[in-house]
C-alpha cells in the first residue's frame, strides 16, 4: 500500500487529509511540521510527501528542498491557501513534484496522487526489468565531433550503474579510458593529427577544424561497440584512418608518459582498464574491464 506523509500544523486539516487519503486506499501518516516530517522519513518508508506551505520550525518550501536533497526519490506535493504563480514556481524549482492550492484540493489532490503513484509504480517495474538484464550490446557510429563524446560517455555510465559496476571512482576510470580512446580515434586516427602538434594548442585546434571540413578526413567515422555483461564490459573503438604500427607505441605503463604529449592517453587507458589490445593495423583498440575489478590485470 502506498504510504503518504502529511506535513500539516493544523490538526483539523491534517485529520481531514488523512481521512480523504485513507478512504481512497492510501496509508497516511501525519507530522506537525517539516522537522517532524523529516524525522518520520528517516524511520519509516514514505512514498509521497504532502506538505502545507506555512508551518512552524520548517515551512513547506524548506521541507521540499530538504527532501529533495536527502531523499531524491520521494516526490513532494506542496499545498497552501496561497495560490499565486510565484510560490508555485519557487516550489517546483526547489524540487516539488506538484503544487495544489487548497481551494482546489478536493478536486485535484487524488488525481494528482494517482498520476504520481502510477509513475512510481512504473519506475519500480522498470527497475525490476533492469534487474533481469544480464547482457547488453550496442554500437555507436560517430563523426569527429568532440562535443558528442561526454554525452556518449554519460549514456554509458547509466548502463554501468544498471549493472552495478562498482563505485563512482570505478565508473569515472572507465569513462576516462573510453574518452581517451574515442578522442584518440578521432584526432590521431581519422584526422591524422600528430601528438607532437599539441605543443602549440592554437595550431592544433586550427588544423583540427580544417581537417573536419576537408576530404578525406571529414567523412571518416569512429565506431564504438559495447558488450556489457554481469562479468565484464568490452569496449571496441575503431577509426577509419590509415592506422599505424602498434609495436611503435611507447611503453604505455611507463609513468613518465603522463607528462608527455605522446602516450598520455594510452597510459590512462592501460591504468584504468584490465585488458587492452590493438589490431594489427592500429585502427582499433579493445578495452576490457571486469566488474568490481581491482588492480589492472595488464595487457591481453
Amino acid at each position: 500500500m502506498t504510504r503518504i506523509l502529511i506535513a500539516e500544523d493544523s490538526a483539523t486539516q491534517a485529520t481531514q487529509l488523512r481521512i480523504m487519503l485513507e478512504d481512497a486506499g492510501y496509508e497516511a501518516l501525519t507530522a506537525a511540521d517539516g522537522v517532524k516530517a523529516l524525522e518520520l522519513i528517516e524511520t519509516m518508508d514514505c512514498d509521497v510527501v504532502l506538505t502545507d506551505l506555512h508551518m512552524p520550525n520548517m515551512n513547506g518550501l524548506q521541507l521540499v528542498e530538504a527532501v529533495r536533497e536527502r531523499y531524491e526519490s520521494v516526490p513532494v506535493i506542496l499545498i497552501t491557501h496561497d495560490g499565486n504563480e510565484t510560490i508555485a514556481a519557487e516550489a517546483l524549482q526547489k524540487g516539488a513534484a506538484s503544487y495544489i492550492p487548497k481551494r482546489y484540493l478536493d478536486k485535484t489532490l487524488l488525481p494528482t496522487l494517482r498520476g504520481i503513484t502510477d509513475m512510481l509504480d512504473a519506475q519500480k517495474s522498470r527497475q525490476q526489468i533492469l534487474n533481469t538484464l544480464v547482457e547488453s550490446r550496442s554500437k555507436f557510429v560517430l563523426g569527429n565531433n568532440q562535443e558528442l563524446v561526454p554525452v556518449l560517455v554519460q549514456h554509458l555510465e547509466t548502463e554501468l550503474r544498471t549493472f552495478d559496476y562498482g563505485d563512482e571512482t570505478g565508473l569515472f576510470q572507465i569513462s576516462m579510458g573510453l574518452t581517451e580512446a574515442v578522442l584518440n580515434a578521432m584526432d590521431h586516427g581519422n584526422l591524422e593529427l600528430a601528438s607532437s602538434l599539441r605543443a602549440d594548442f592554437d595550431e592544433y585546434a586550427r588544423l583540427r577544424k580544417q581537417r573536419c571540413e576537408t576530404m578525406p578526413y571529414k567523412d571518416r567515422r569512429v565506431t564504438l561497440t559495447v558488450e556489457l555483461t554481469t562479468e565484464a564490459i568490452k569496449l571496441v573503438v575503431a577509426d577509419e584512418g590509415p592506422g599505424f604500427d602498434p609495436s611503435t607505441i611507447p611503453d604505455p605503463t611507463d609513468p613518465e608518459n603522463l607528462m608527455r604529449e605522446n602516450g598520455r592517453g594510452l597510459m590512462l587507458i592501460y591504468s584504468f582498464m584490465d585488458q587492452v589490445s590493438h589490431n594489427t593495423s592500429g585502427s582499433e583498440i579493445t578495452m576490457i574491464k571486469h566488474r568490481h575489478s581491482g588492480c589492472p590485470a595488464g595487457d591481453e
